[in-house]
Formats: C-alpha cells, structure tokens, sequence
C-alpha cells in the first residue's frame, strides 16, 4: 500500500478515536483517557503500516508490530488501571483550573494534537516495516534495548506501586530501587525504549529522520508533558520531602545521588 495512503488514514482514524474520547472525557470529568488512547494508537497505527508494507522484509514487519504492540499494550493497560482506580490525574485537574471555562475547547485540540502525536511516533514503525534490508546487528541491538527499556520500566512501576500501597508512606516520597538513582526512572527506561526503533529503521531509506524520535520524546519529557507538571503535583502534595529529593536526586538519568545538607 502507498505510504502516504497509510499515513492519511491513520491520522484520520486517529482524529476520529480522540474526538469520541473527548466527549466520554466530558461525560465522565476524566480526562486521562487520553493518555491509554495515545499509547494504544501508536501500537494500533505501528500493526496497520507493517501490515500494508508488503515491499518490507517480513520478518522485520513481524518483529515491529510485535514491539510496538507489546509496548502499547503494556503502557495503555497500565495507565487504563490508574485512570478507572485513582482519581484524575493532578496534571488535566491544573490545566482545567488554569484554563477555566476555555477548558472544553482546549481539552478538544489536545486530544486533537495527541492523535497527531500518535501518527508522529508511530512514523518509525513505517519506514522500519518498509526497509529490504535483511536481519542484522543493529536489529538485534535494537530487540535488546527493547527488551533492556521494557523490563526497567516494569521494574521501576512495580517499585513505586509497592511503596504507594505502604500506608507507612503516605505523603512520602519514594526513593527505593531505581527511585534511588533518578527521580523519573520511568520516563528514562520509555525514552530509552525508542531507540530500539531506530535501531529497527536506520537502514531504511530516509531511516536516519526516526533518530527525531527519541530527540523529540526527550523535549517532551525533559520540557512539556513529563517531568515539569509531574514534579509540579509532588511538590504541591509532598512539599519540602520533595524539594529535598529535588537536590539529591538526578531528574531524569540514573546516576548516585547526592549527600544530604547538613544545616546547624
């Protein structure tokens, strides 16, 4: 199929699925959603254009969409049981009260431009599903940082949902396992998981532009819907625990912390 055909309609259904999200978000209040919808459309978009990139070697196309769709099942599943078990999450409730009665229509051109998101990261998948090339390193480099981001990640939720299920902790701040080293081992580890698609697509004509990819997920993390709203609600519920970890702690790469200040 032509790509451009597989993009064209991938965004529209993409355009469509956030537009009946947006409406059960207004029935609801919830506006999480979004954050299962983007994840899952990646996956869903990533399956569709291995699927129609018949001129791709197959066993690469087999091994994208099985990434991509693992990954987007594990994500979205996980954020599916936060959004249906715990309140809206503190970010969607500040931008409500900072947007006021402009909420609605802005929540609707976010959710626009989180299908737009989805198209984005789900590019990589295409041009990797259409490269000739057949298996070599790179493509097991990038099998093993799949397989390295995915088991960090589940490390690092399963770390902070044991300390989140202490009543001891409540109103801490989590500093165990990889806690210990980054204050956002999560966001690292799915950083860190999208190498594996350049890894997959480098040898693909035009395959050098899925390096934007990581870079562009960095700015997103480092800059906009990541670490700076989410640091933003800790220290709003934690205070100066969590300043303190601020100090000690680096925000995104894993590295020693920090001793402590001393004051006297």
């Amino acid at each position: 199929m032509n790509p451009w055909w597989m993009i064209l309609i991938g965004g529209a259904g993409m355009s469509a699925v956030m537009v009946v999200l947006w409406l059960l978000q207004k029935r609801t209040g919830d506006a999480g959603i979004v954050d299962v919808a983007w994840g899952m459309g990646v996956g869903l978009l990533s399956l569709f254009f291995a699927w129609g990139s018949v001129e791709g070697d197959l066993t690469r196309r087999i091994i994208v969409a099985t990434l991509a769709l693992l990954w987007s099942l594990r994500l979205s599943g996980y954020i599916l049981y936060r959004v249906l078990t715990m309140p809206e999450d503190g970010r969607y409730q500040t931008l409500k009260e900072k947007w006021g009665t402009a909420a609605q229509g802005k929540l609707f051109w976010f959710y626009q431009l989180q299908a737009v998101g989805s198209l984005l990261f789900a590019l990589p998948m295409l041009l990797a599903a259409r490269s000739t090339a057949p298996l070599g390193f790179l493509d097991y480099l990038g099998i093993a940082i799949w397989f390295a981001a995915i088991s960090g990640e589940l490390i690092a939720d399963q770390q902070l949902s044991r300390f989140r299920s202490d009543p001891h902790q409540t109103g801490q701040v989590c500093q165990r396992g990889l806690w210990h080293y980054s204050r956002h081992p999560n966001y690292f580890f799915e950083w860190l998981h999208w190498w594996a698609y350049v890894c997959l697509a480098i040898q693909a004509p035009w395959g050098w532009l899925t390096i934007l990819g990581p870079l562009l997920m960095l700015h997103f993390i480092l800059n906009v819907t990541g670490i700076p709203p989410t640091e933003a609600q800790a220290i709003k519920s934690r205070g100066e625990a969590y300043r303190e970890y601020q100090r000690t702690t680096s925000a995104f790469f894993p590295w020693p912390p920090k001793s402590k200040q001393v004051t006297i």
